[in-house]
């Protein structure tokens, strides 16, 4: 169960880096990188799904041993919210187009906790 800890543990940490990553770029509001109002409805849906939270908690559950019914149900909740992220993003493509980089490492980790694993907290 070590290596499924380590799983959740990276996928909190590339979460916590997706959360930096928009806050800071919402702050940097001088960047032509980005259109500042499509960005901001990006912030407001990490926070509506609570992903900071989820971080968290993946972090605090799986610091020290495997808690697989729990933090299947904190990546369920996760996904949800990625995937209307993701849609977001690809319905205004040319304002978020940077974002798509980071939501691509997201929804890649949460491959790794699909069908094969779900088997184990059932």
């Amino acid at each position: 169960m070590k290596f499924e800890r380590q799983k959740a543990v990276m996928l909190a940490e590339t979460i916590n880096e997706f959360i930096k990553y928009v806050r800071k770029s919402h702050e940097n509001k001088n960047s032509f990188r980005y259109n500042i109002d499509k960005l901001y409805q990006v912030k407001l849906l990490v926070e509506e799904y609570k992903f900071q939270i989820i971080a968290d908690e993946l972090l605090r559950i799986n610091k020290y041993s495997w808690d697989g019914k729990y933090t299947y149900y904190l990546i369920d909740g996760f996904k949800r919210g990625i995937d209307v992220i993701d849609d977001y993003v690809k319905n205004n493509y040319e304002e978020l187009y940077l974002l798509t980089a980071k939501l691509y490492t997201l929804k890649d980790l949460l491959q790794l906790f699909n069908s094969m694993d779900t088997e184990t907290y059932v």
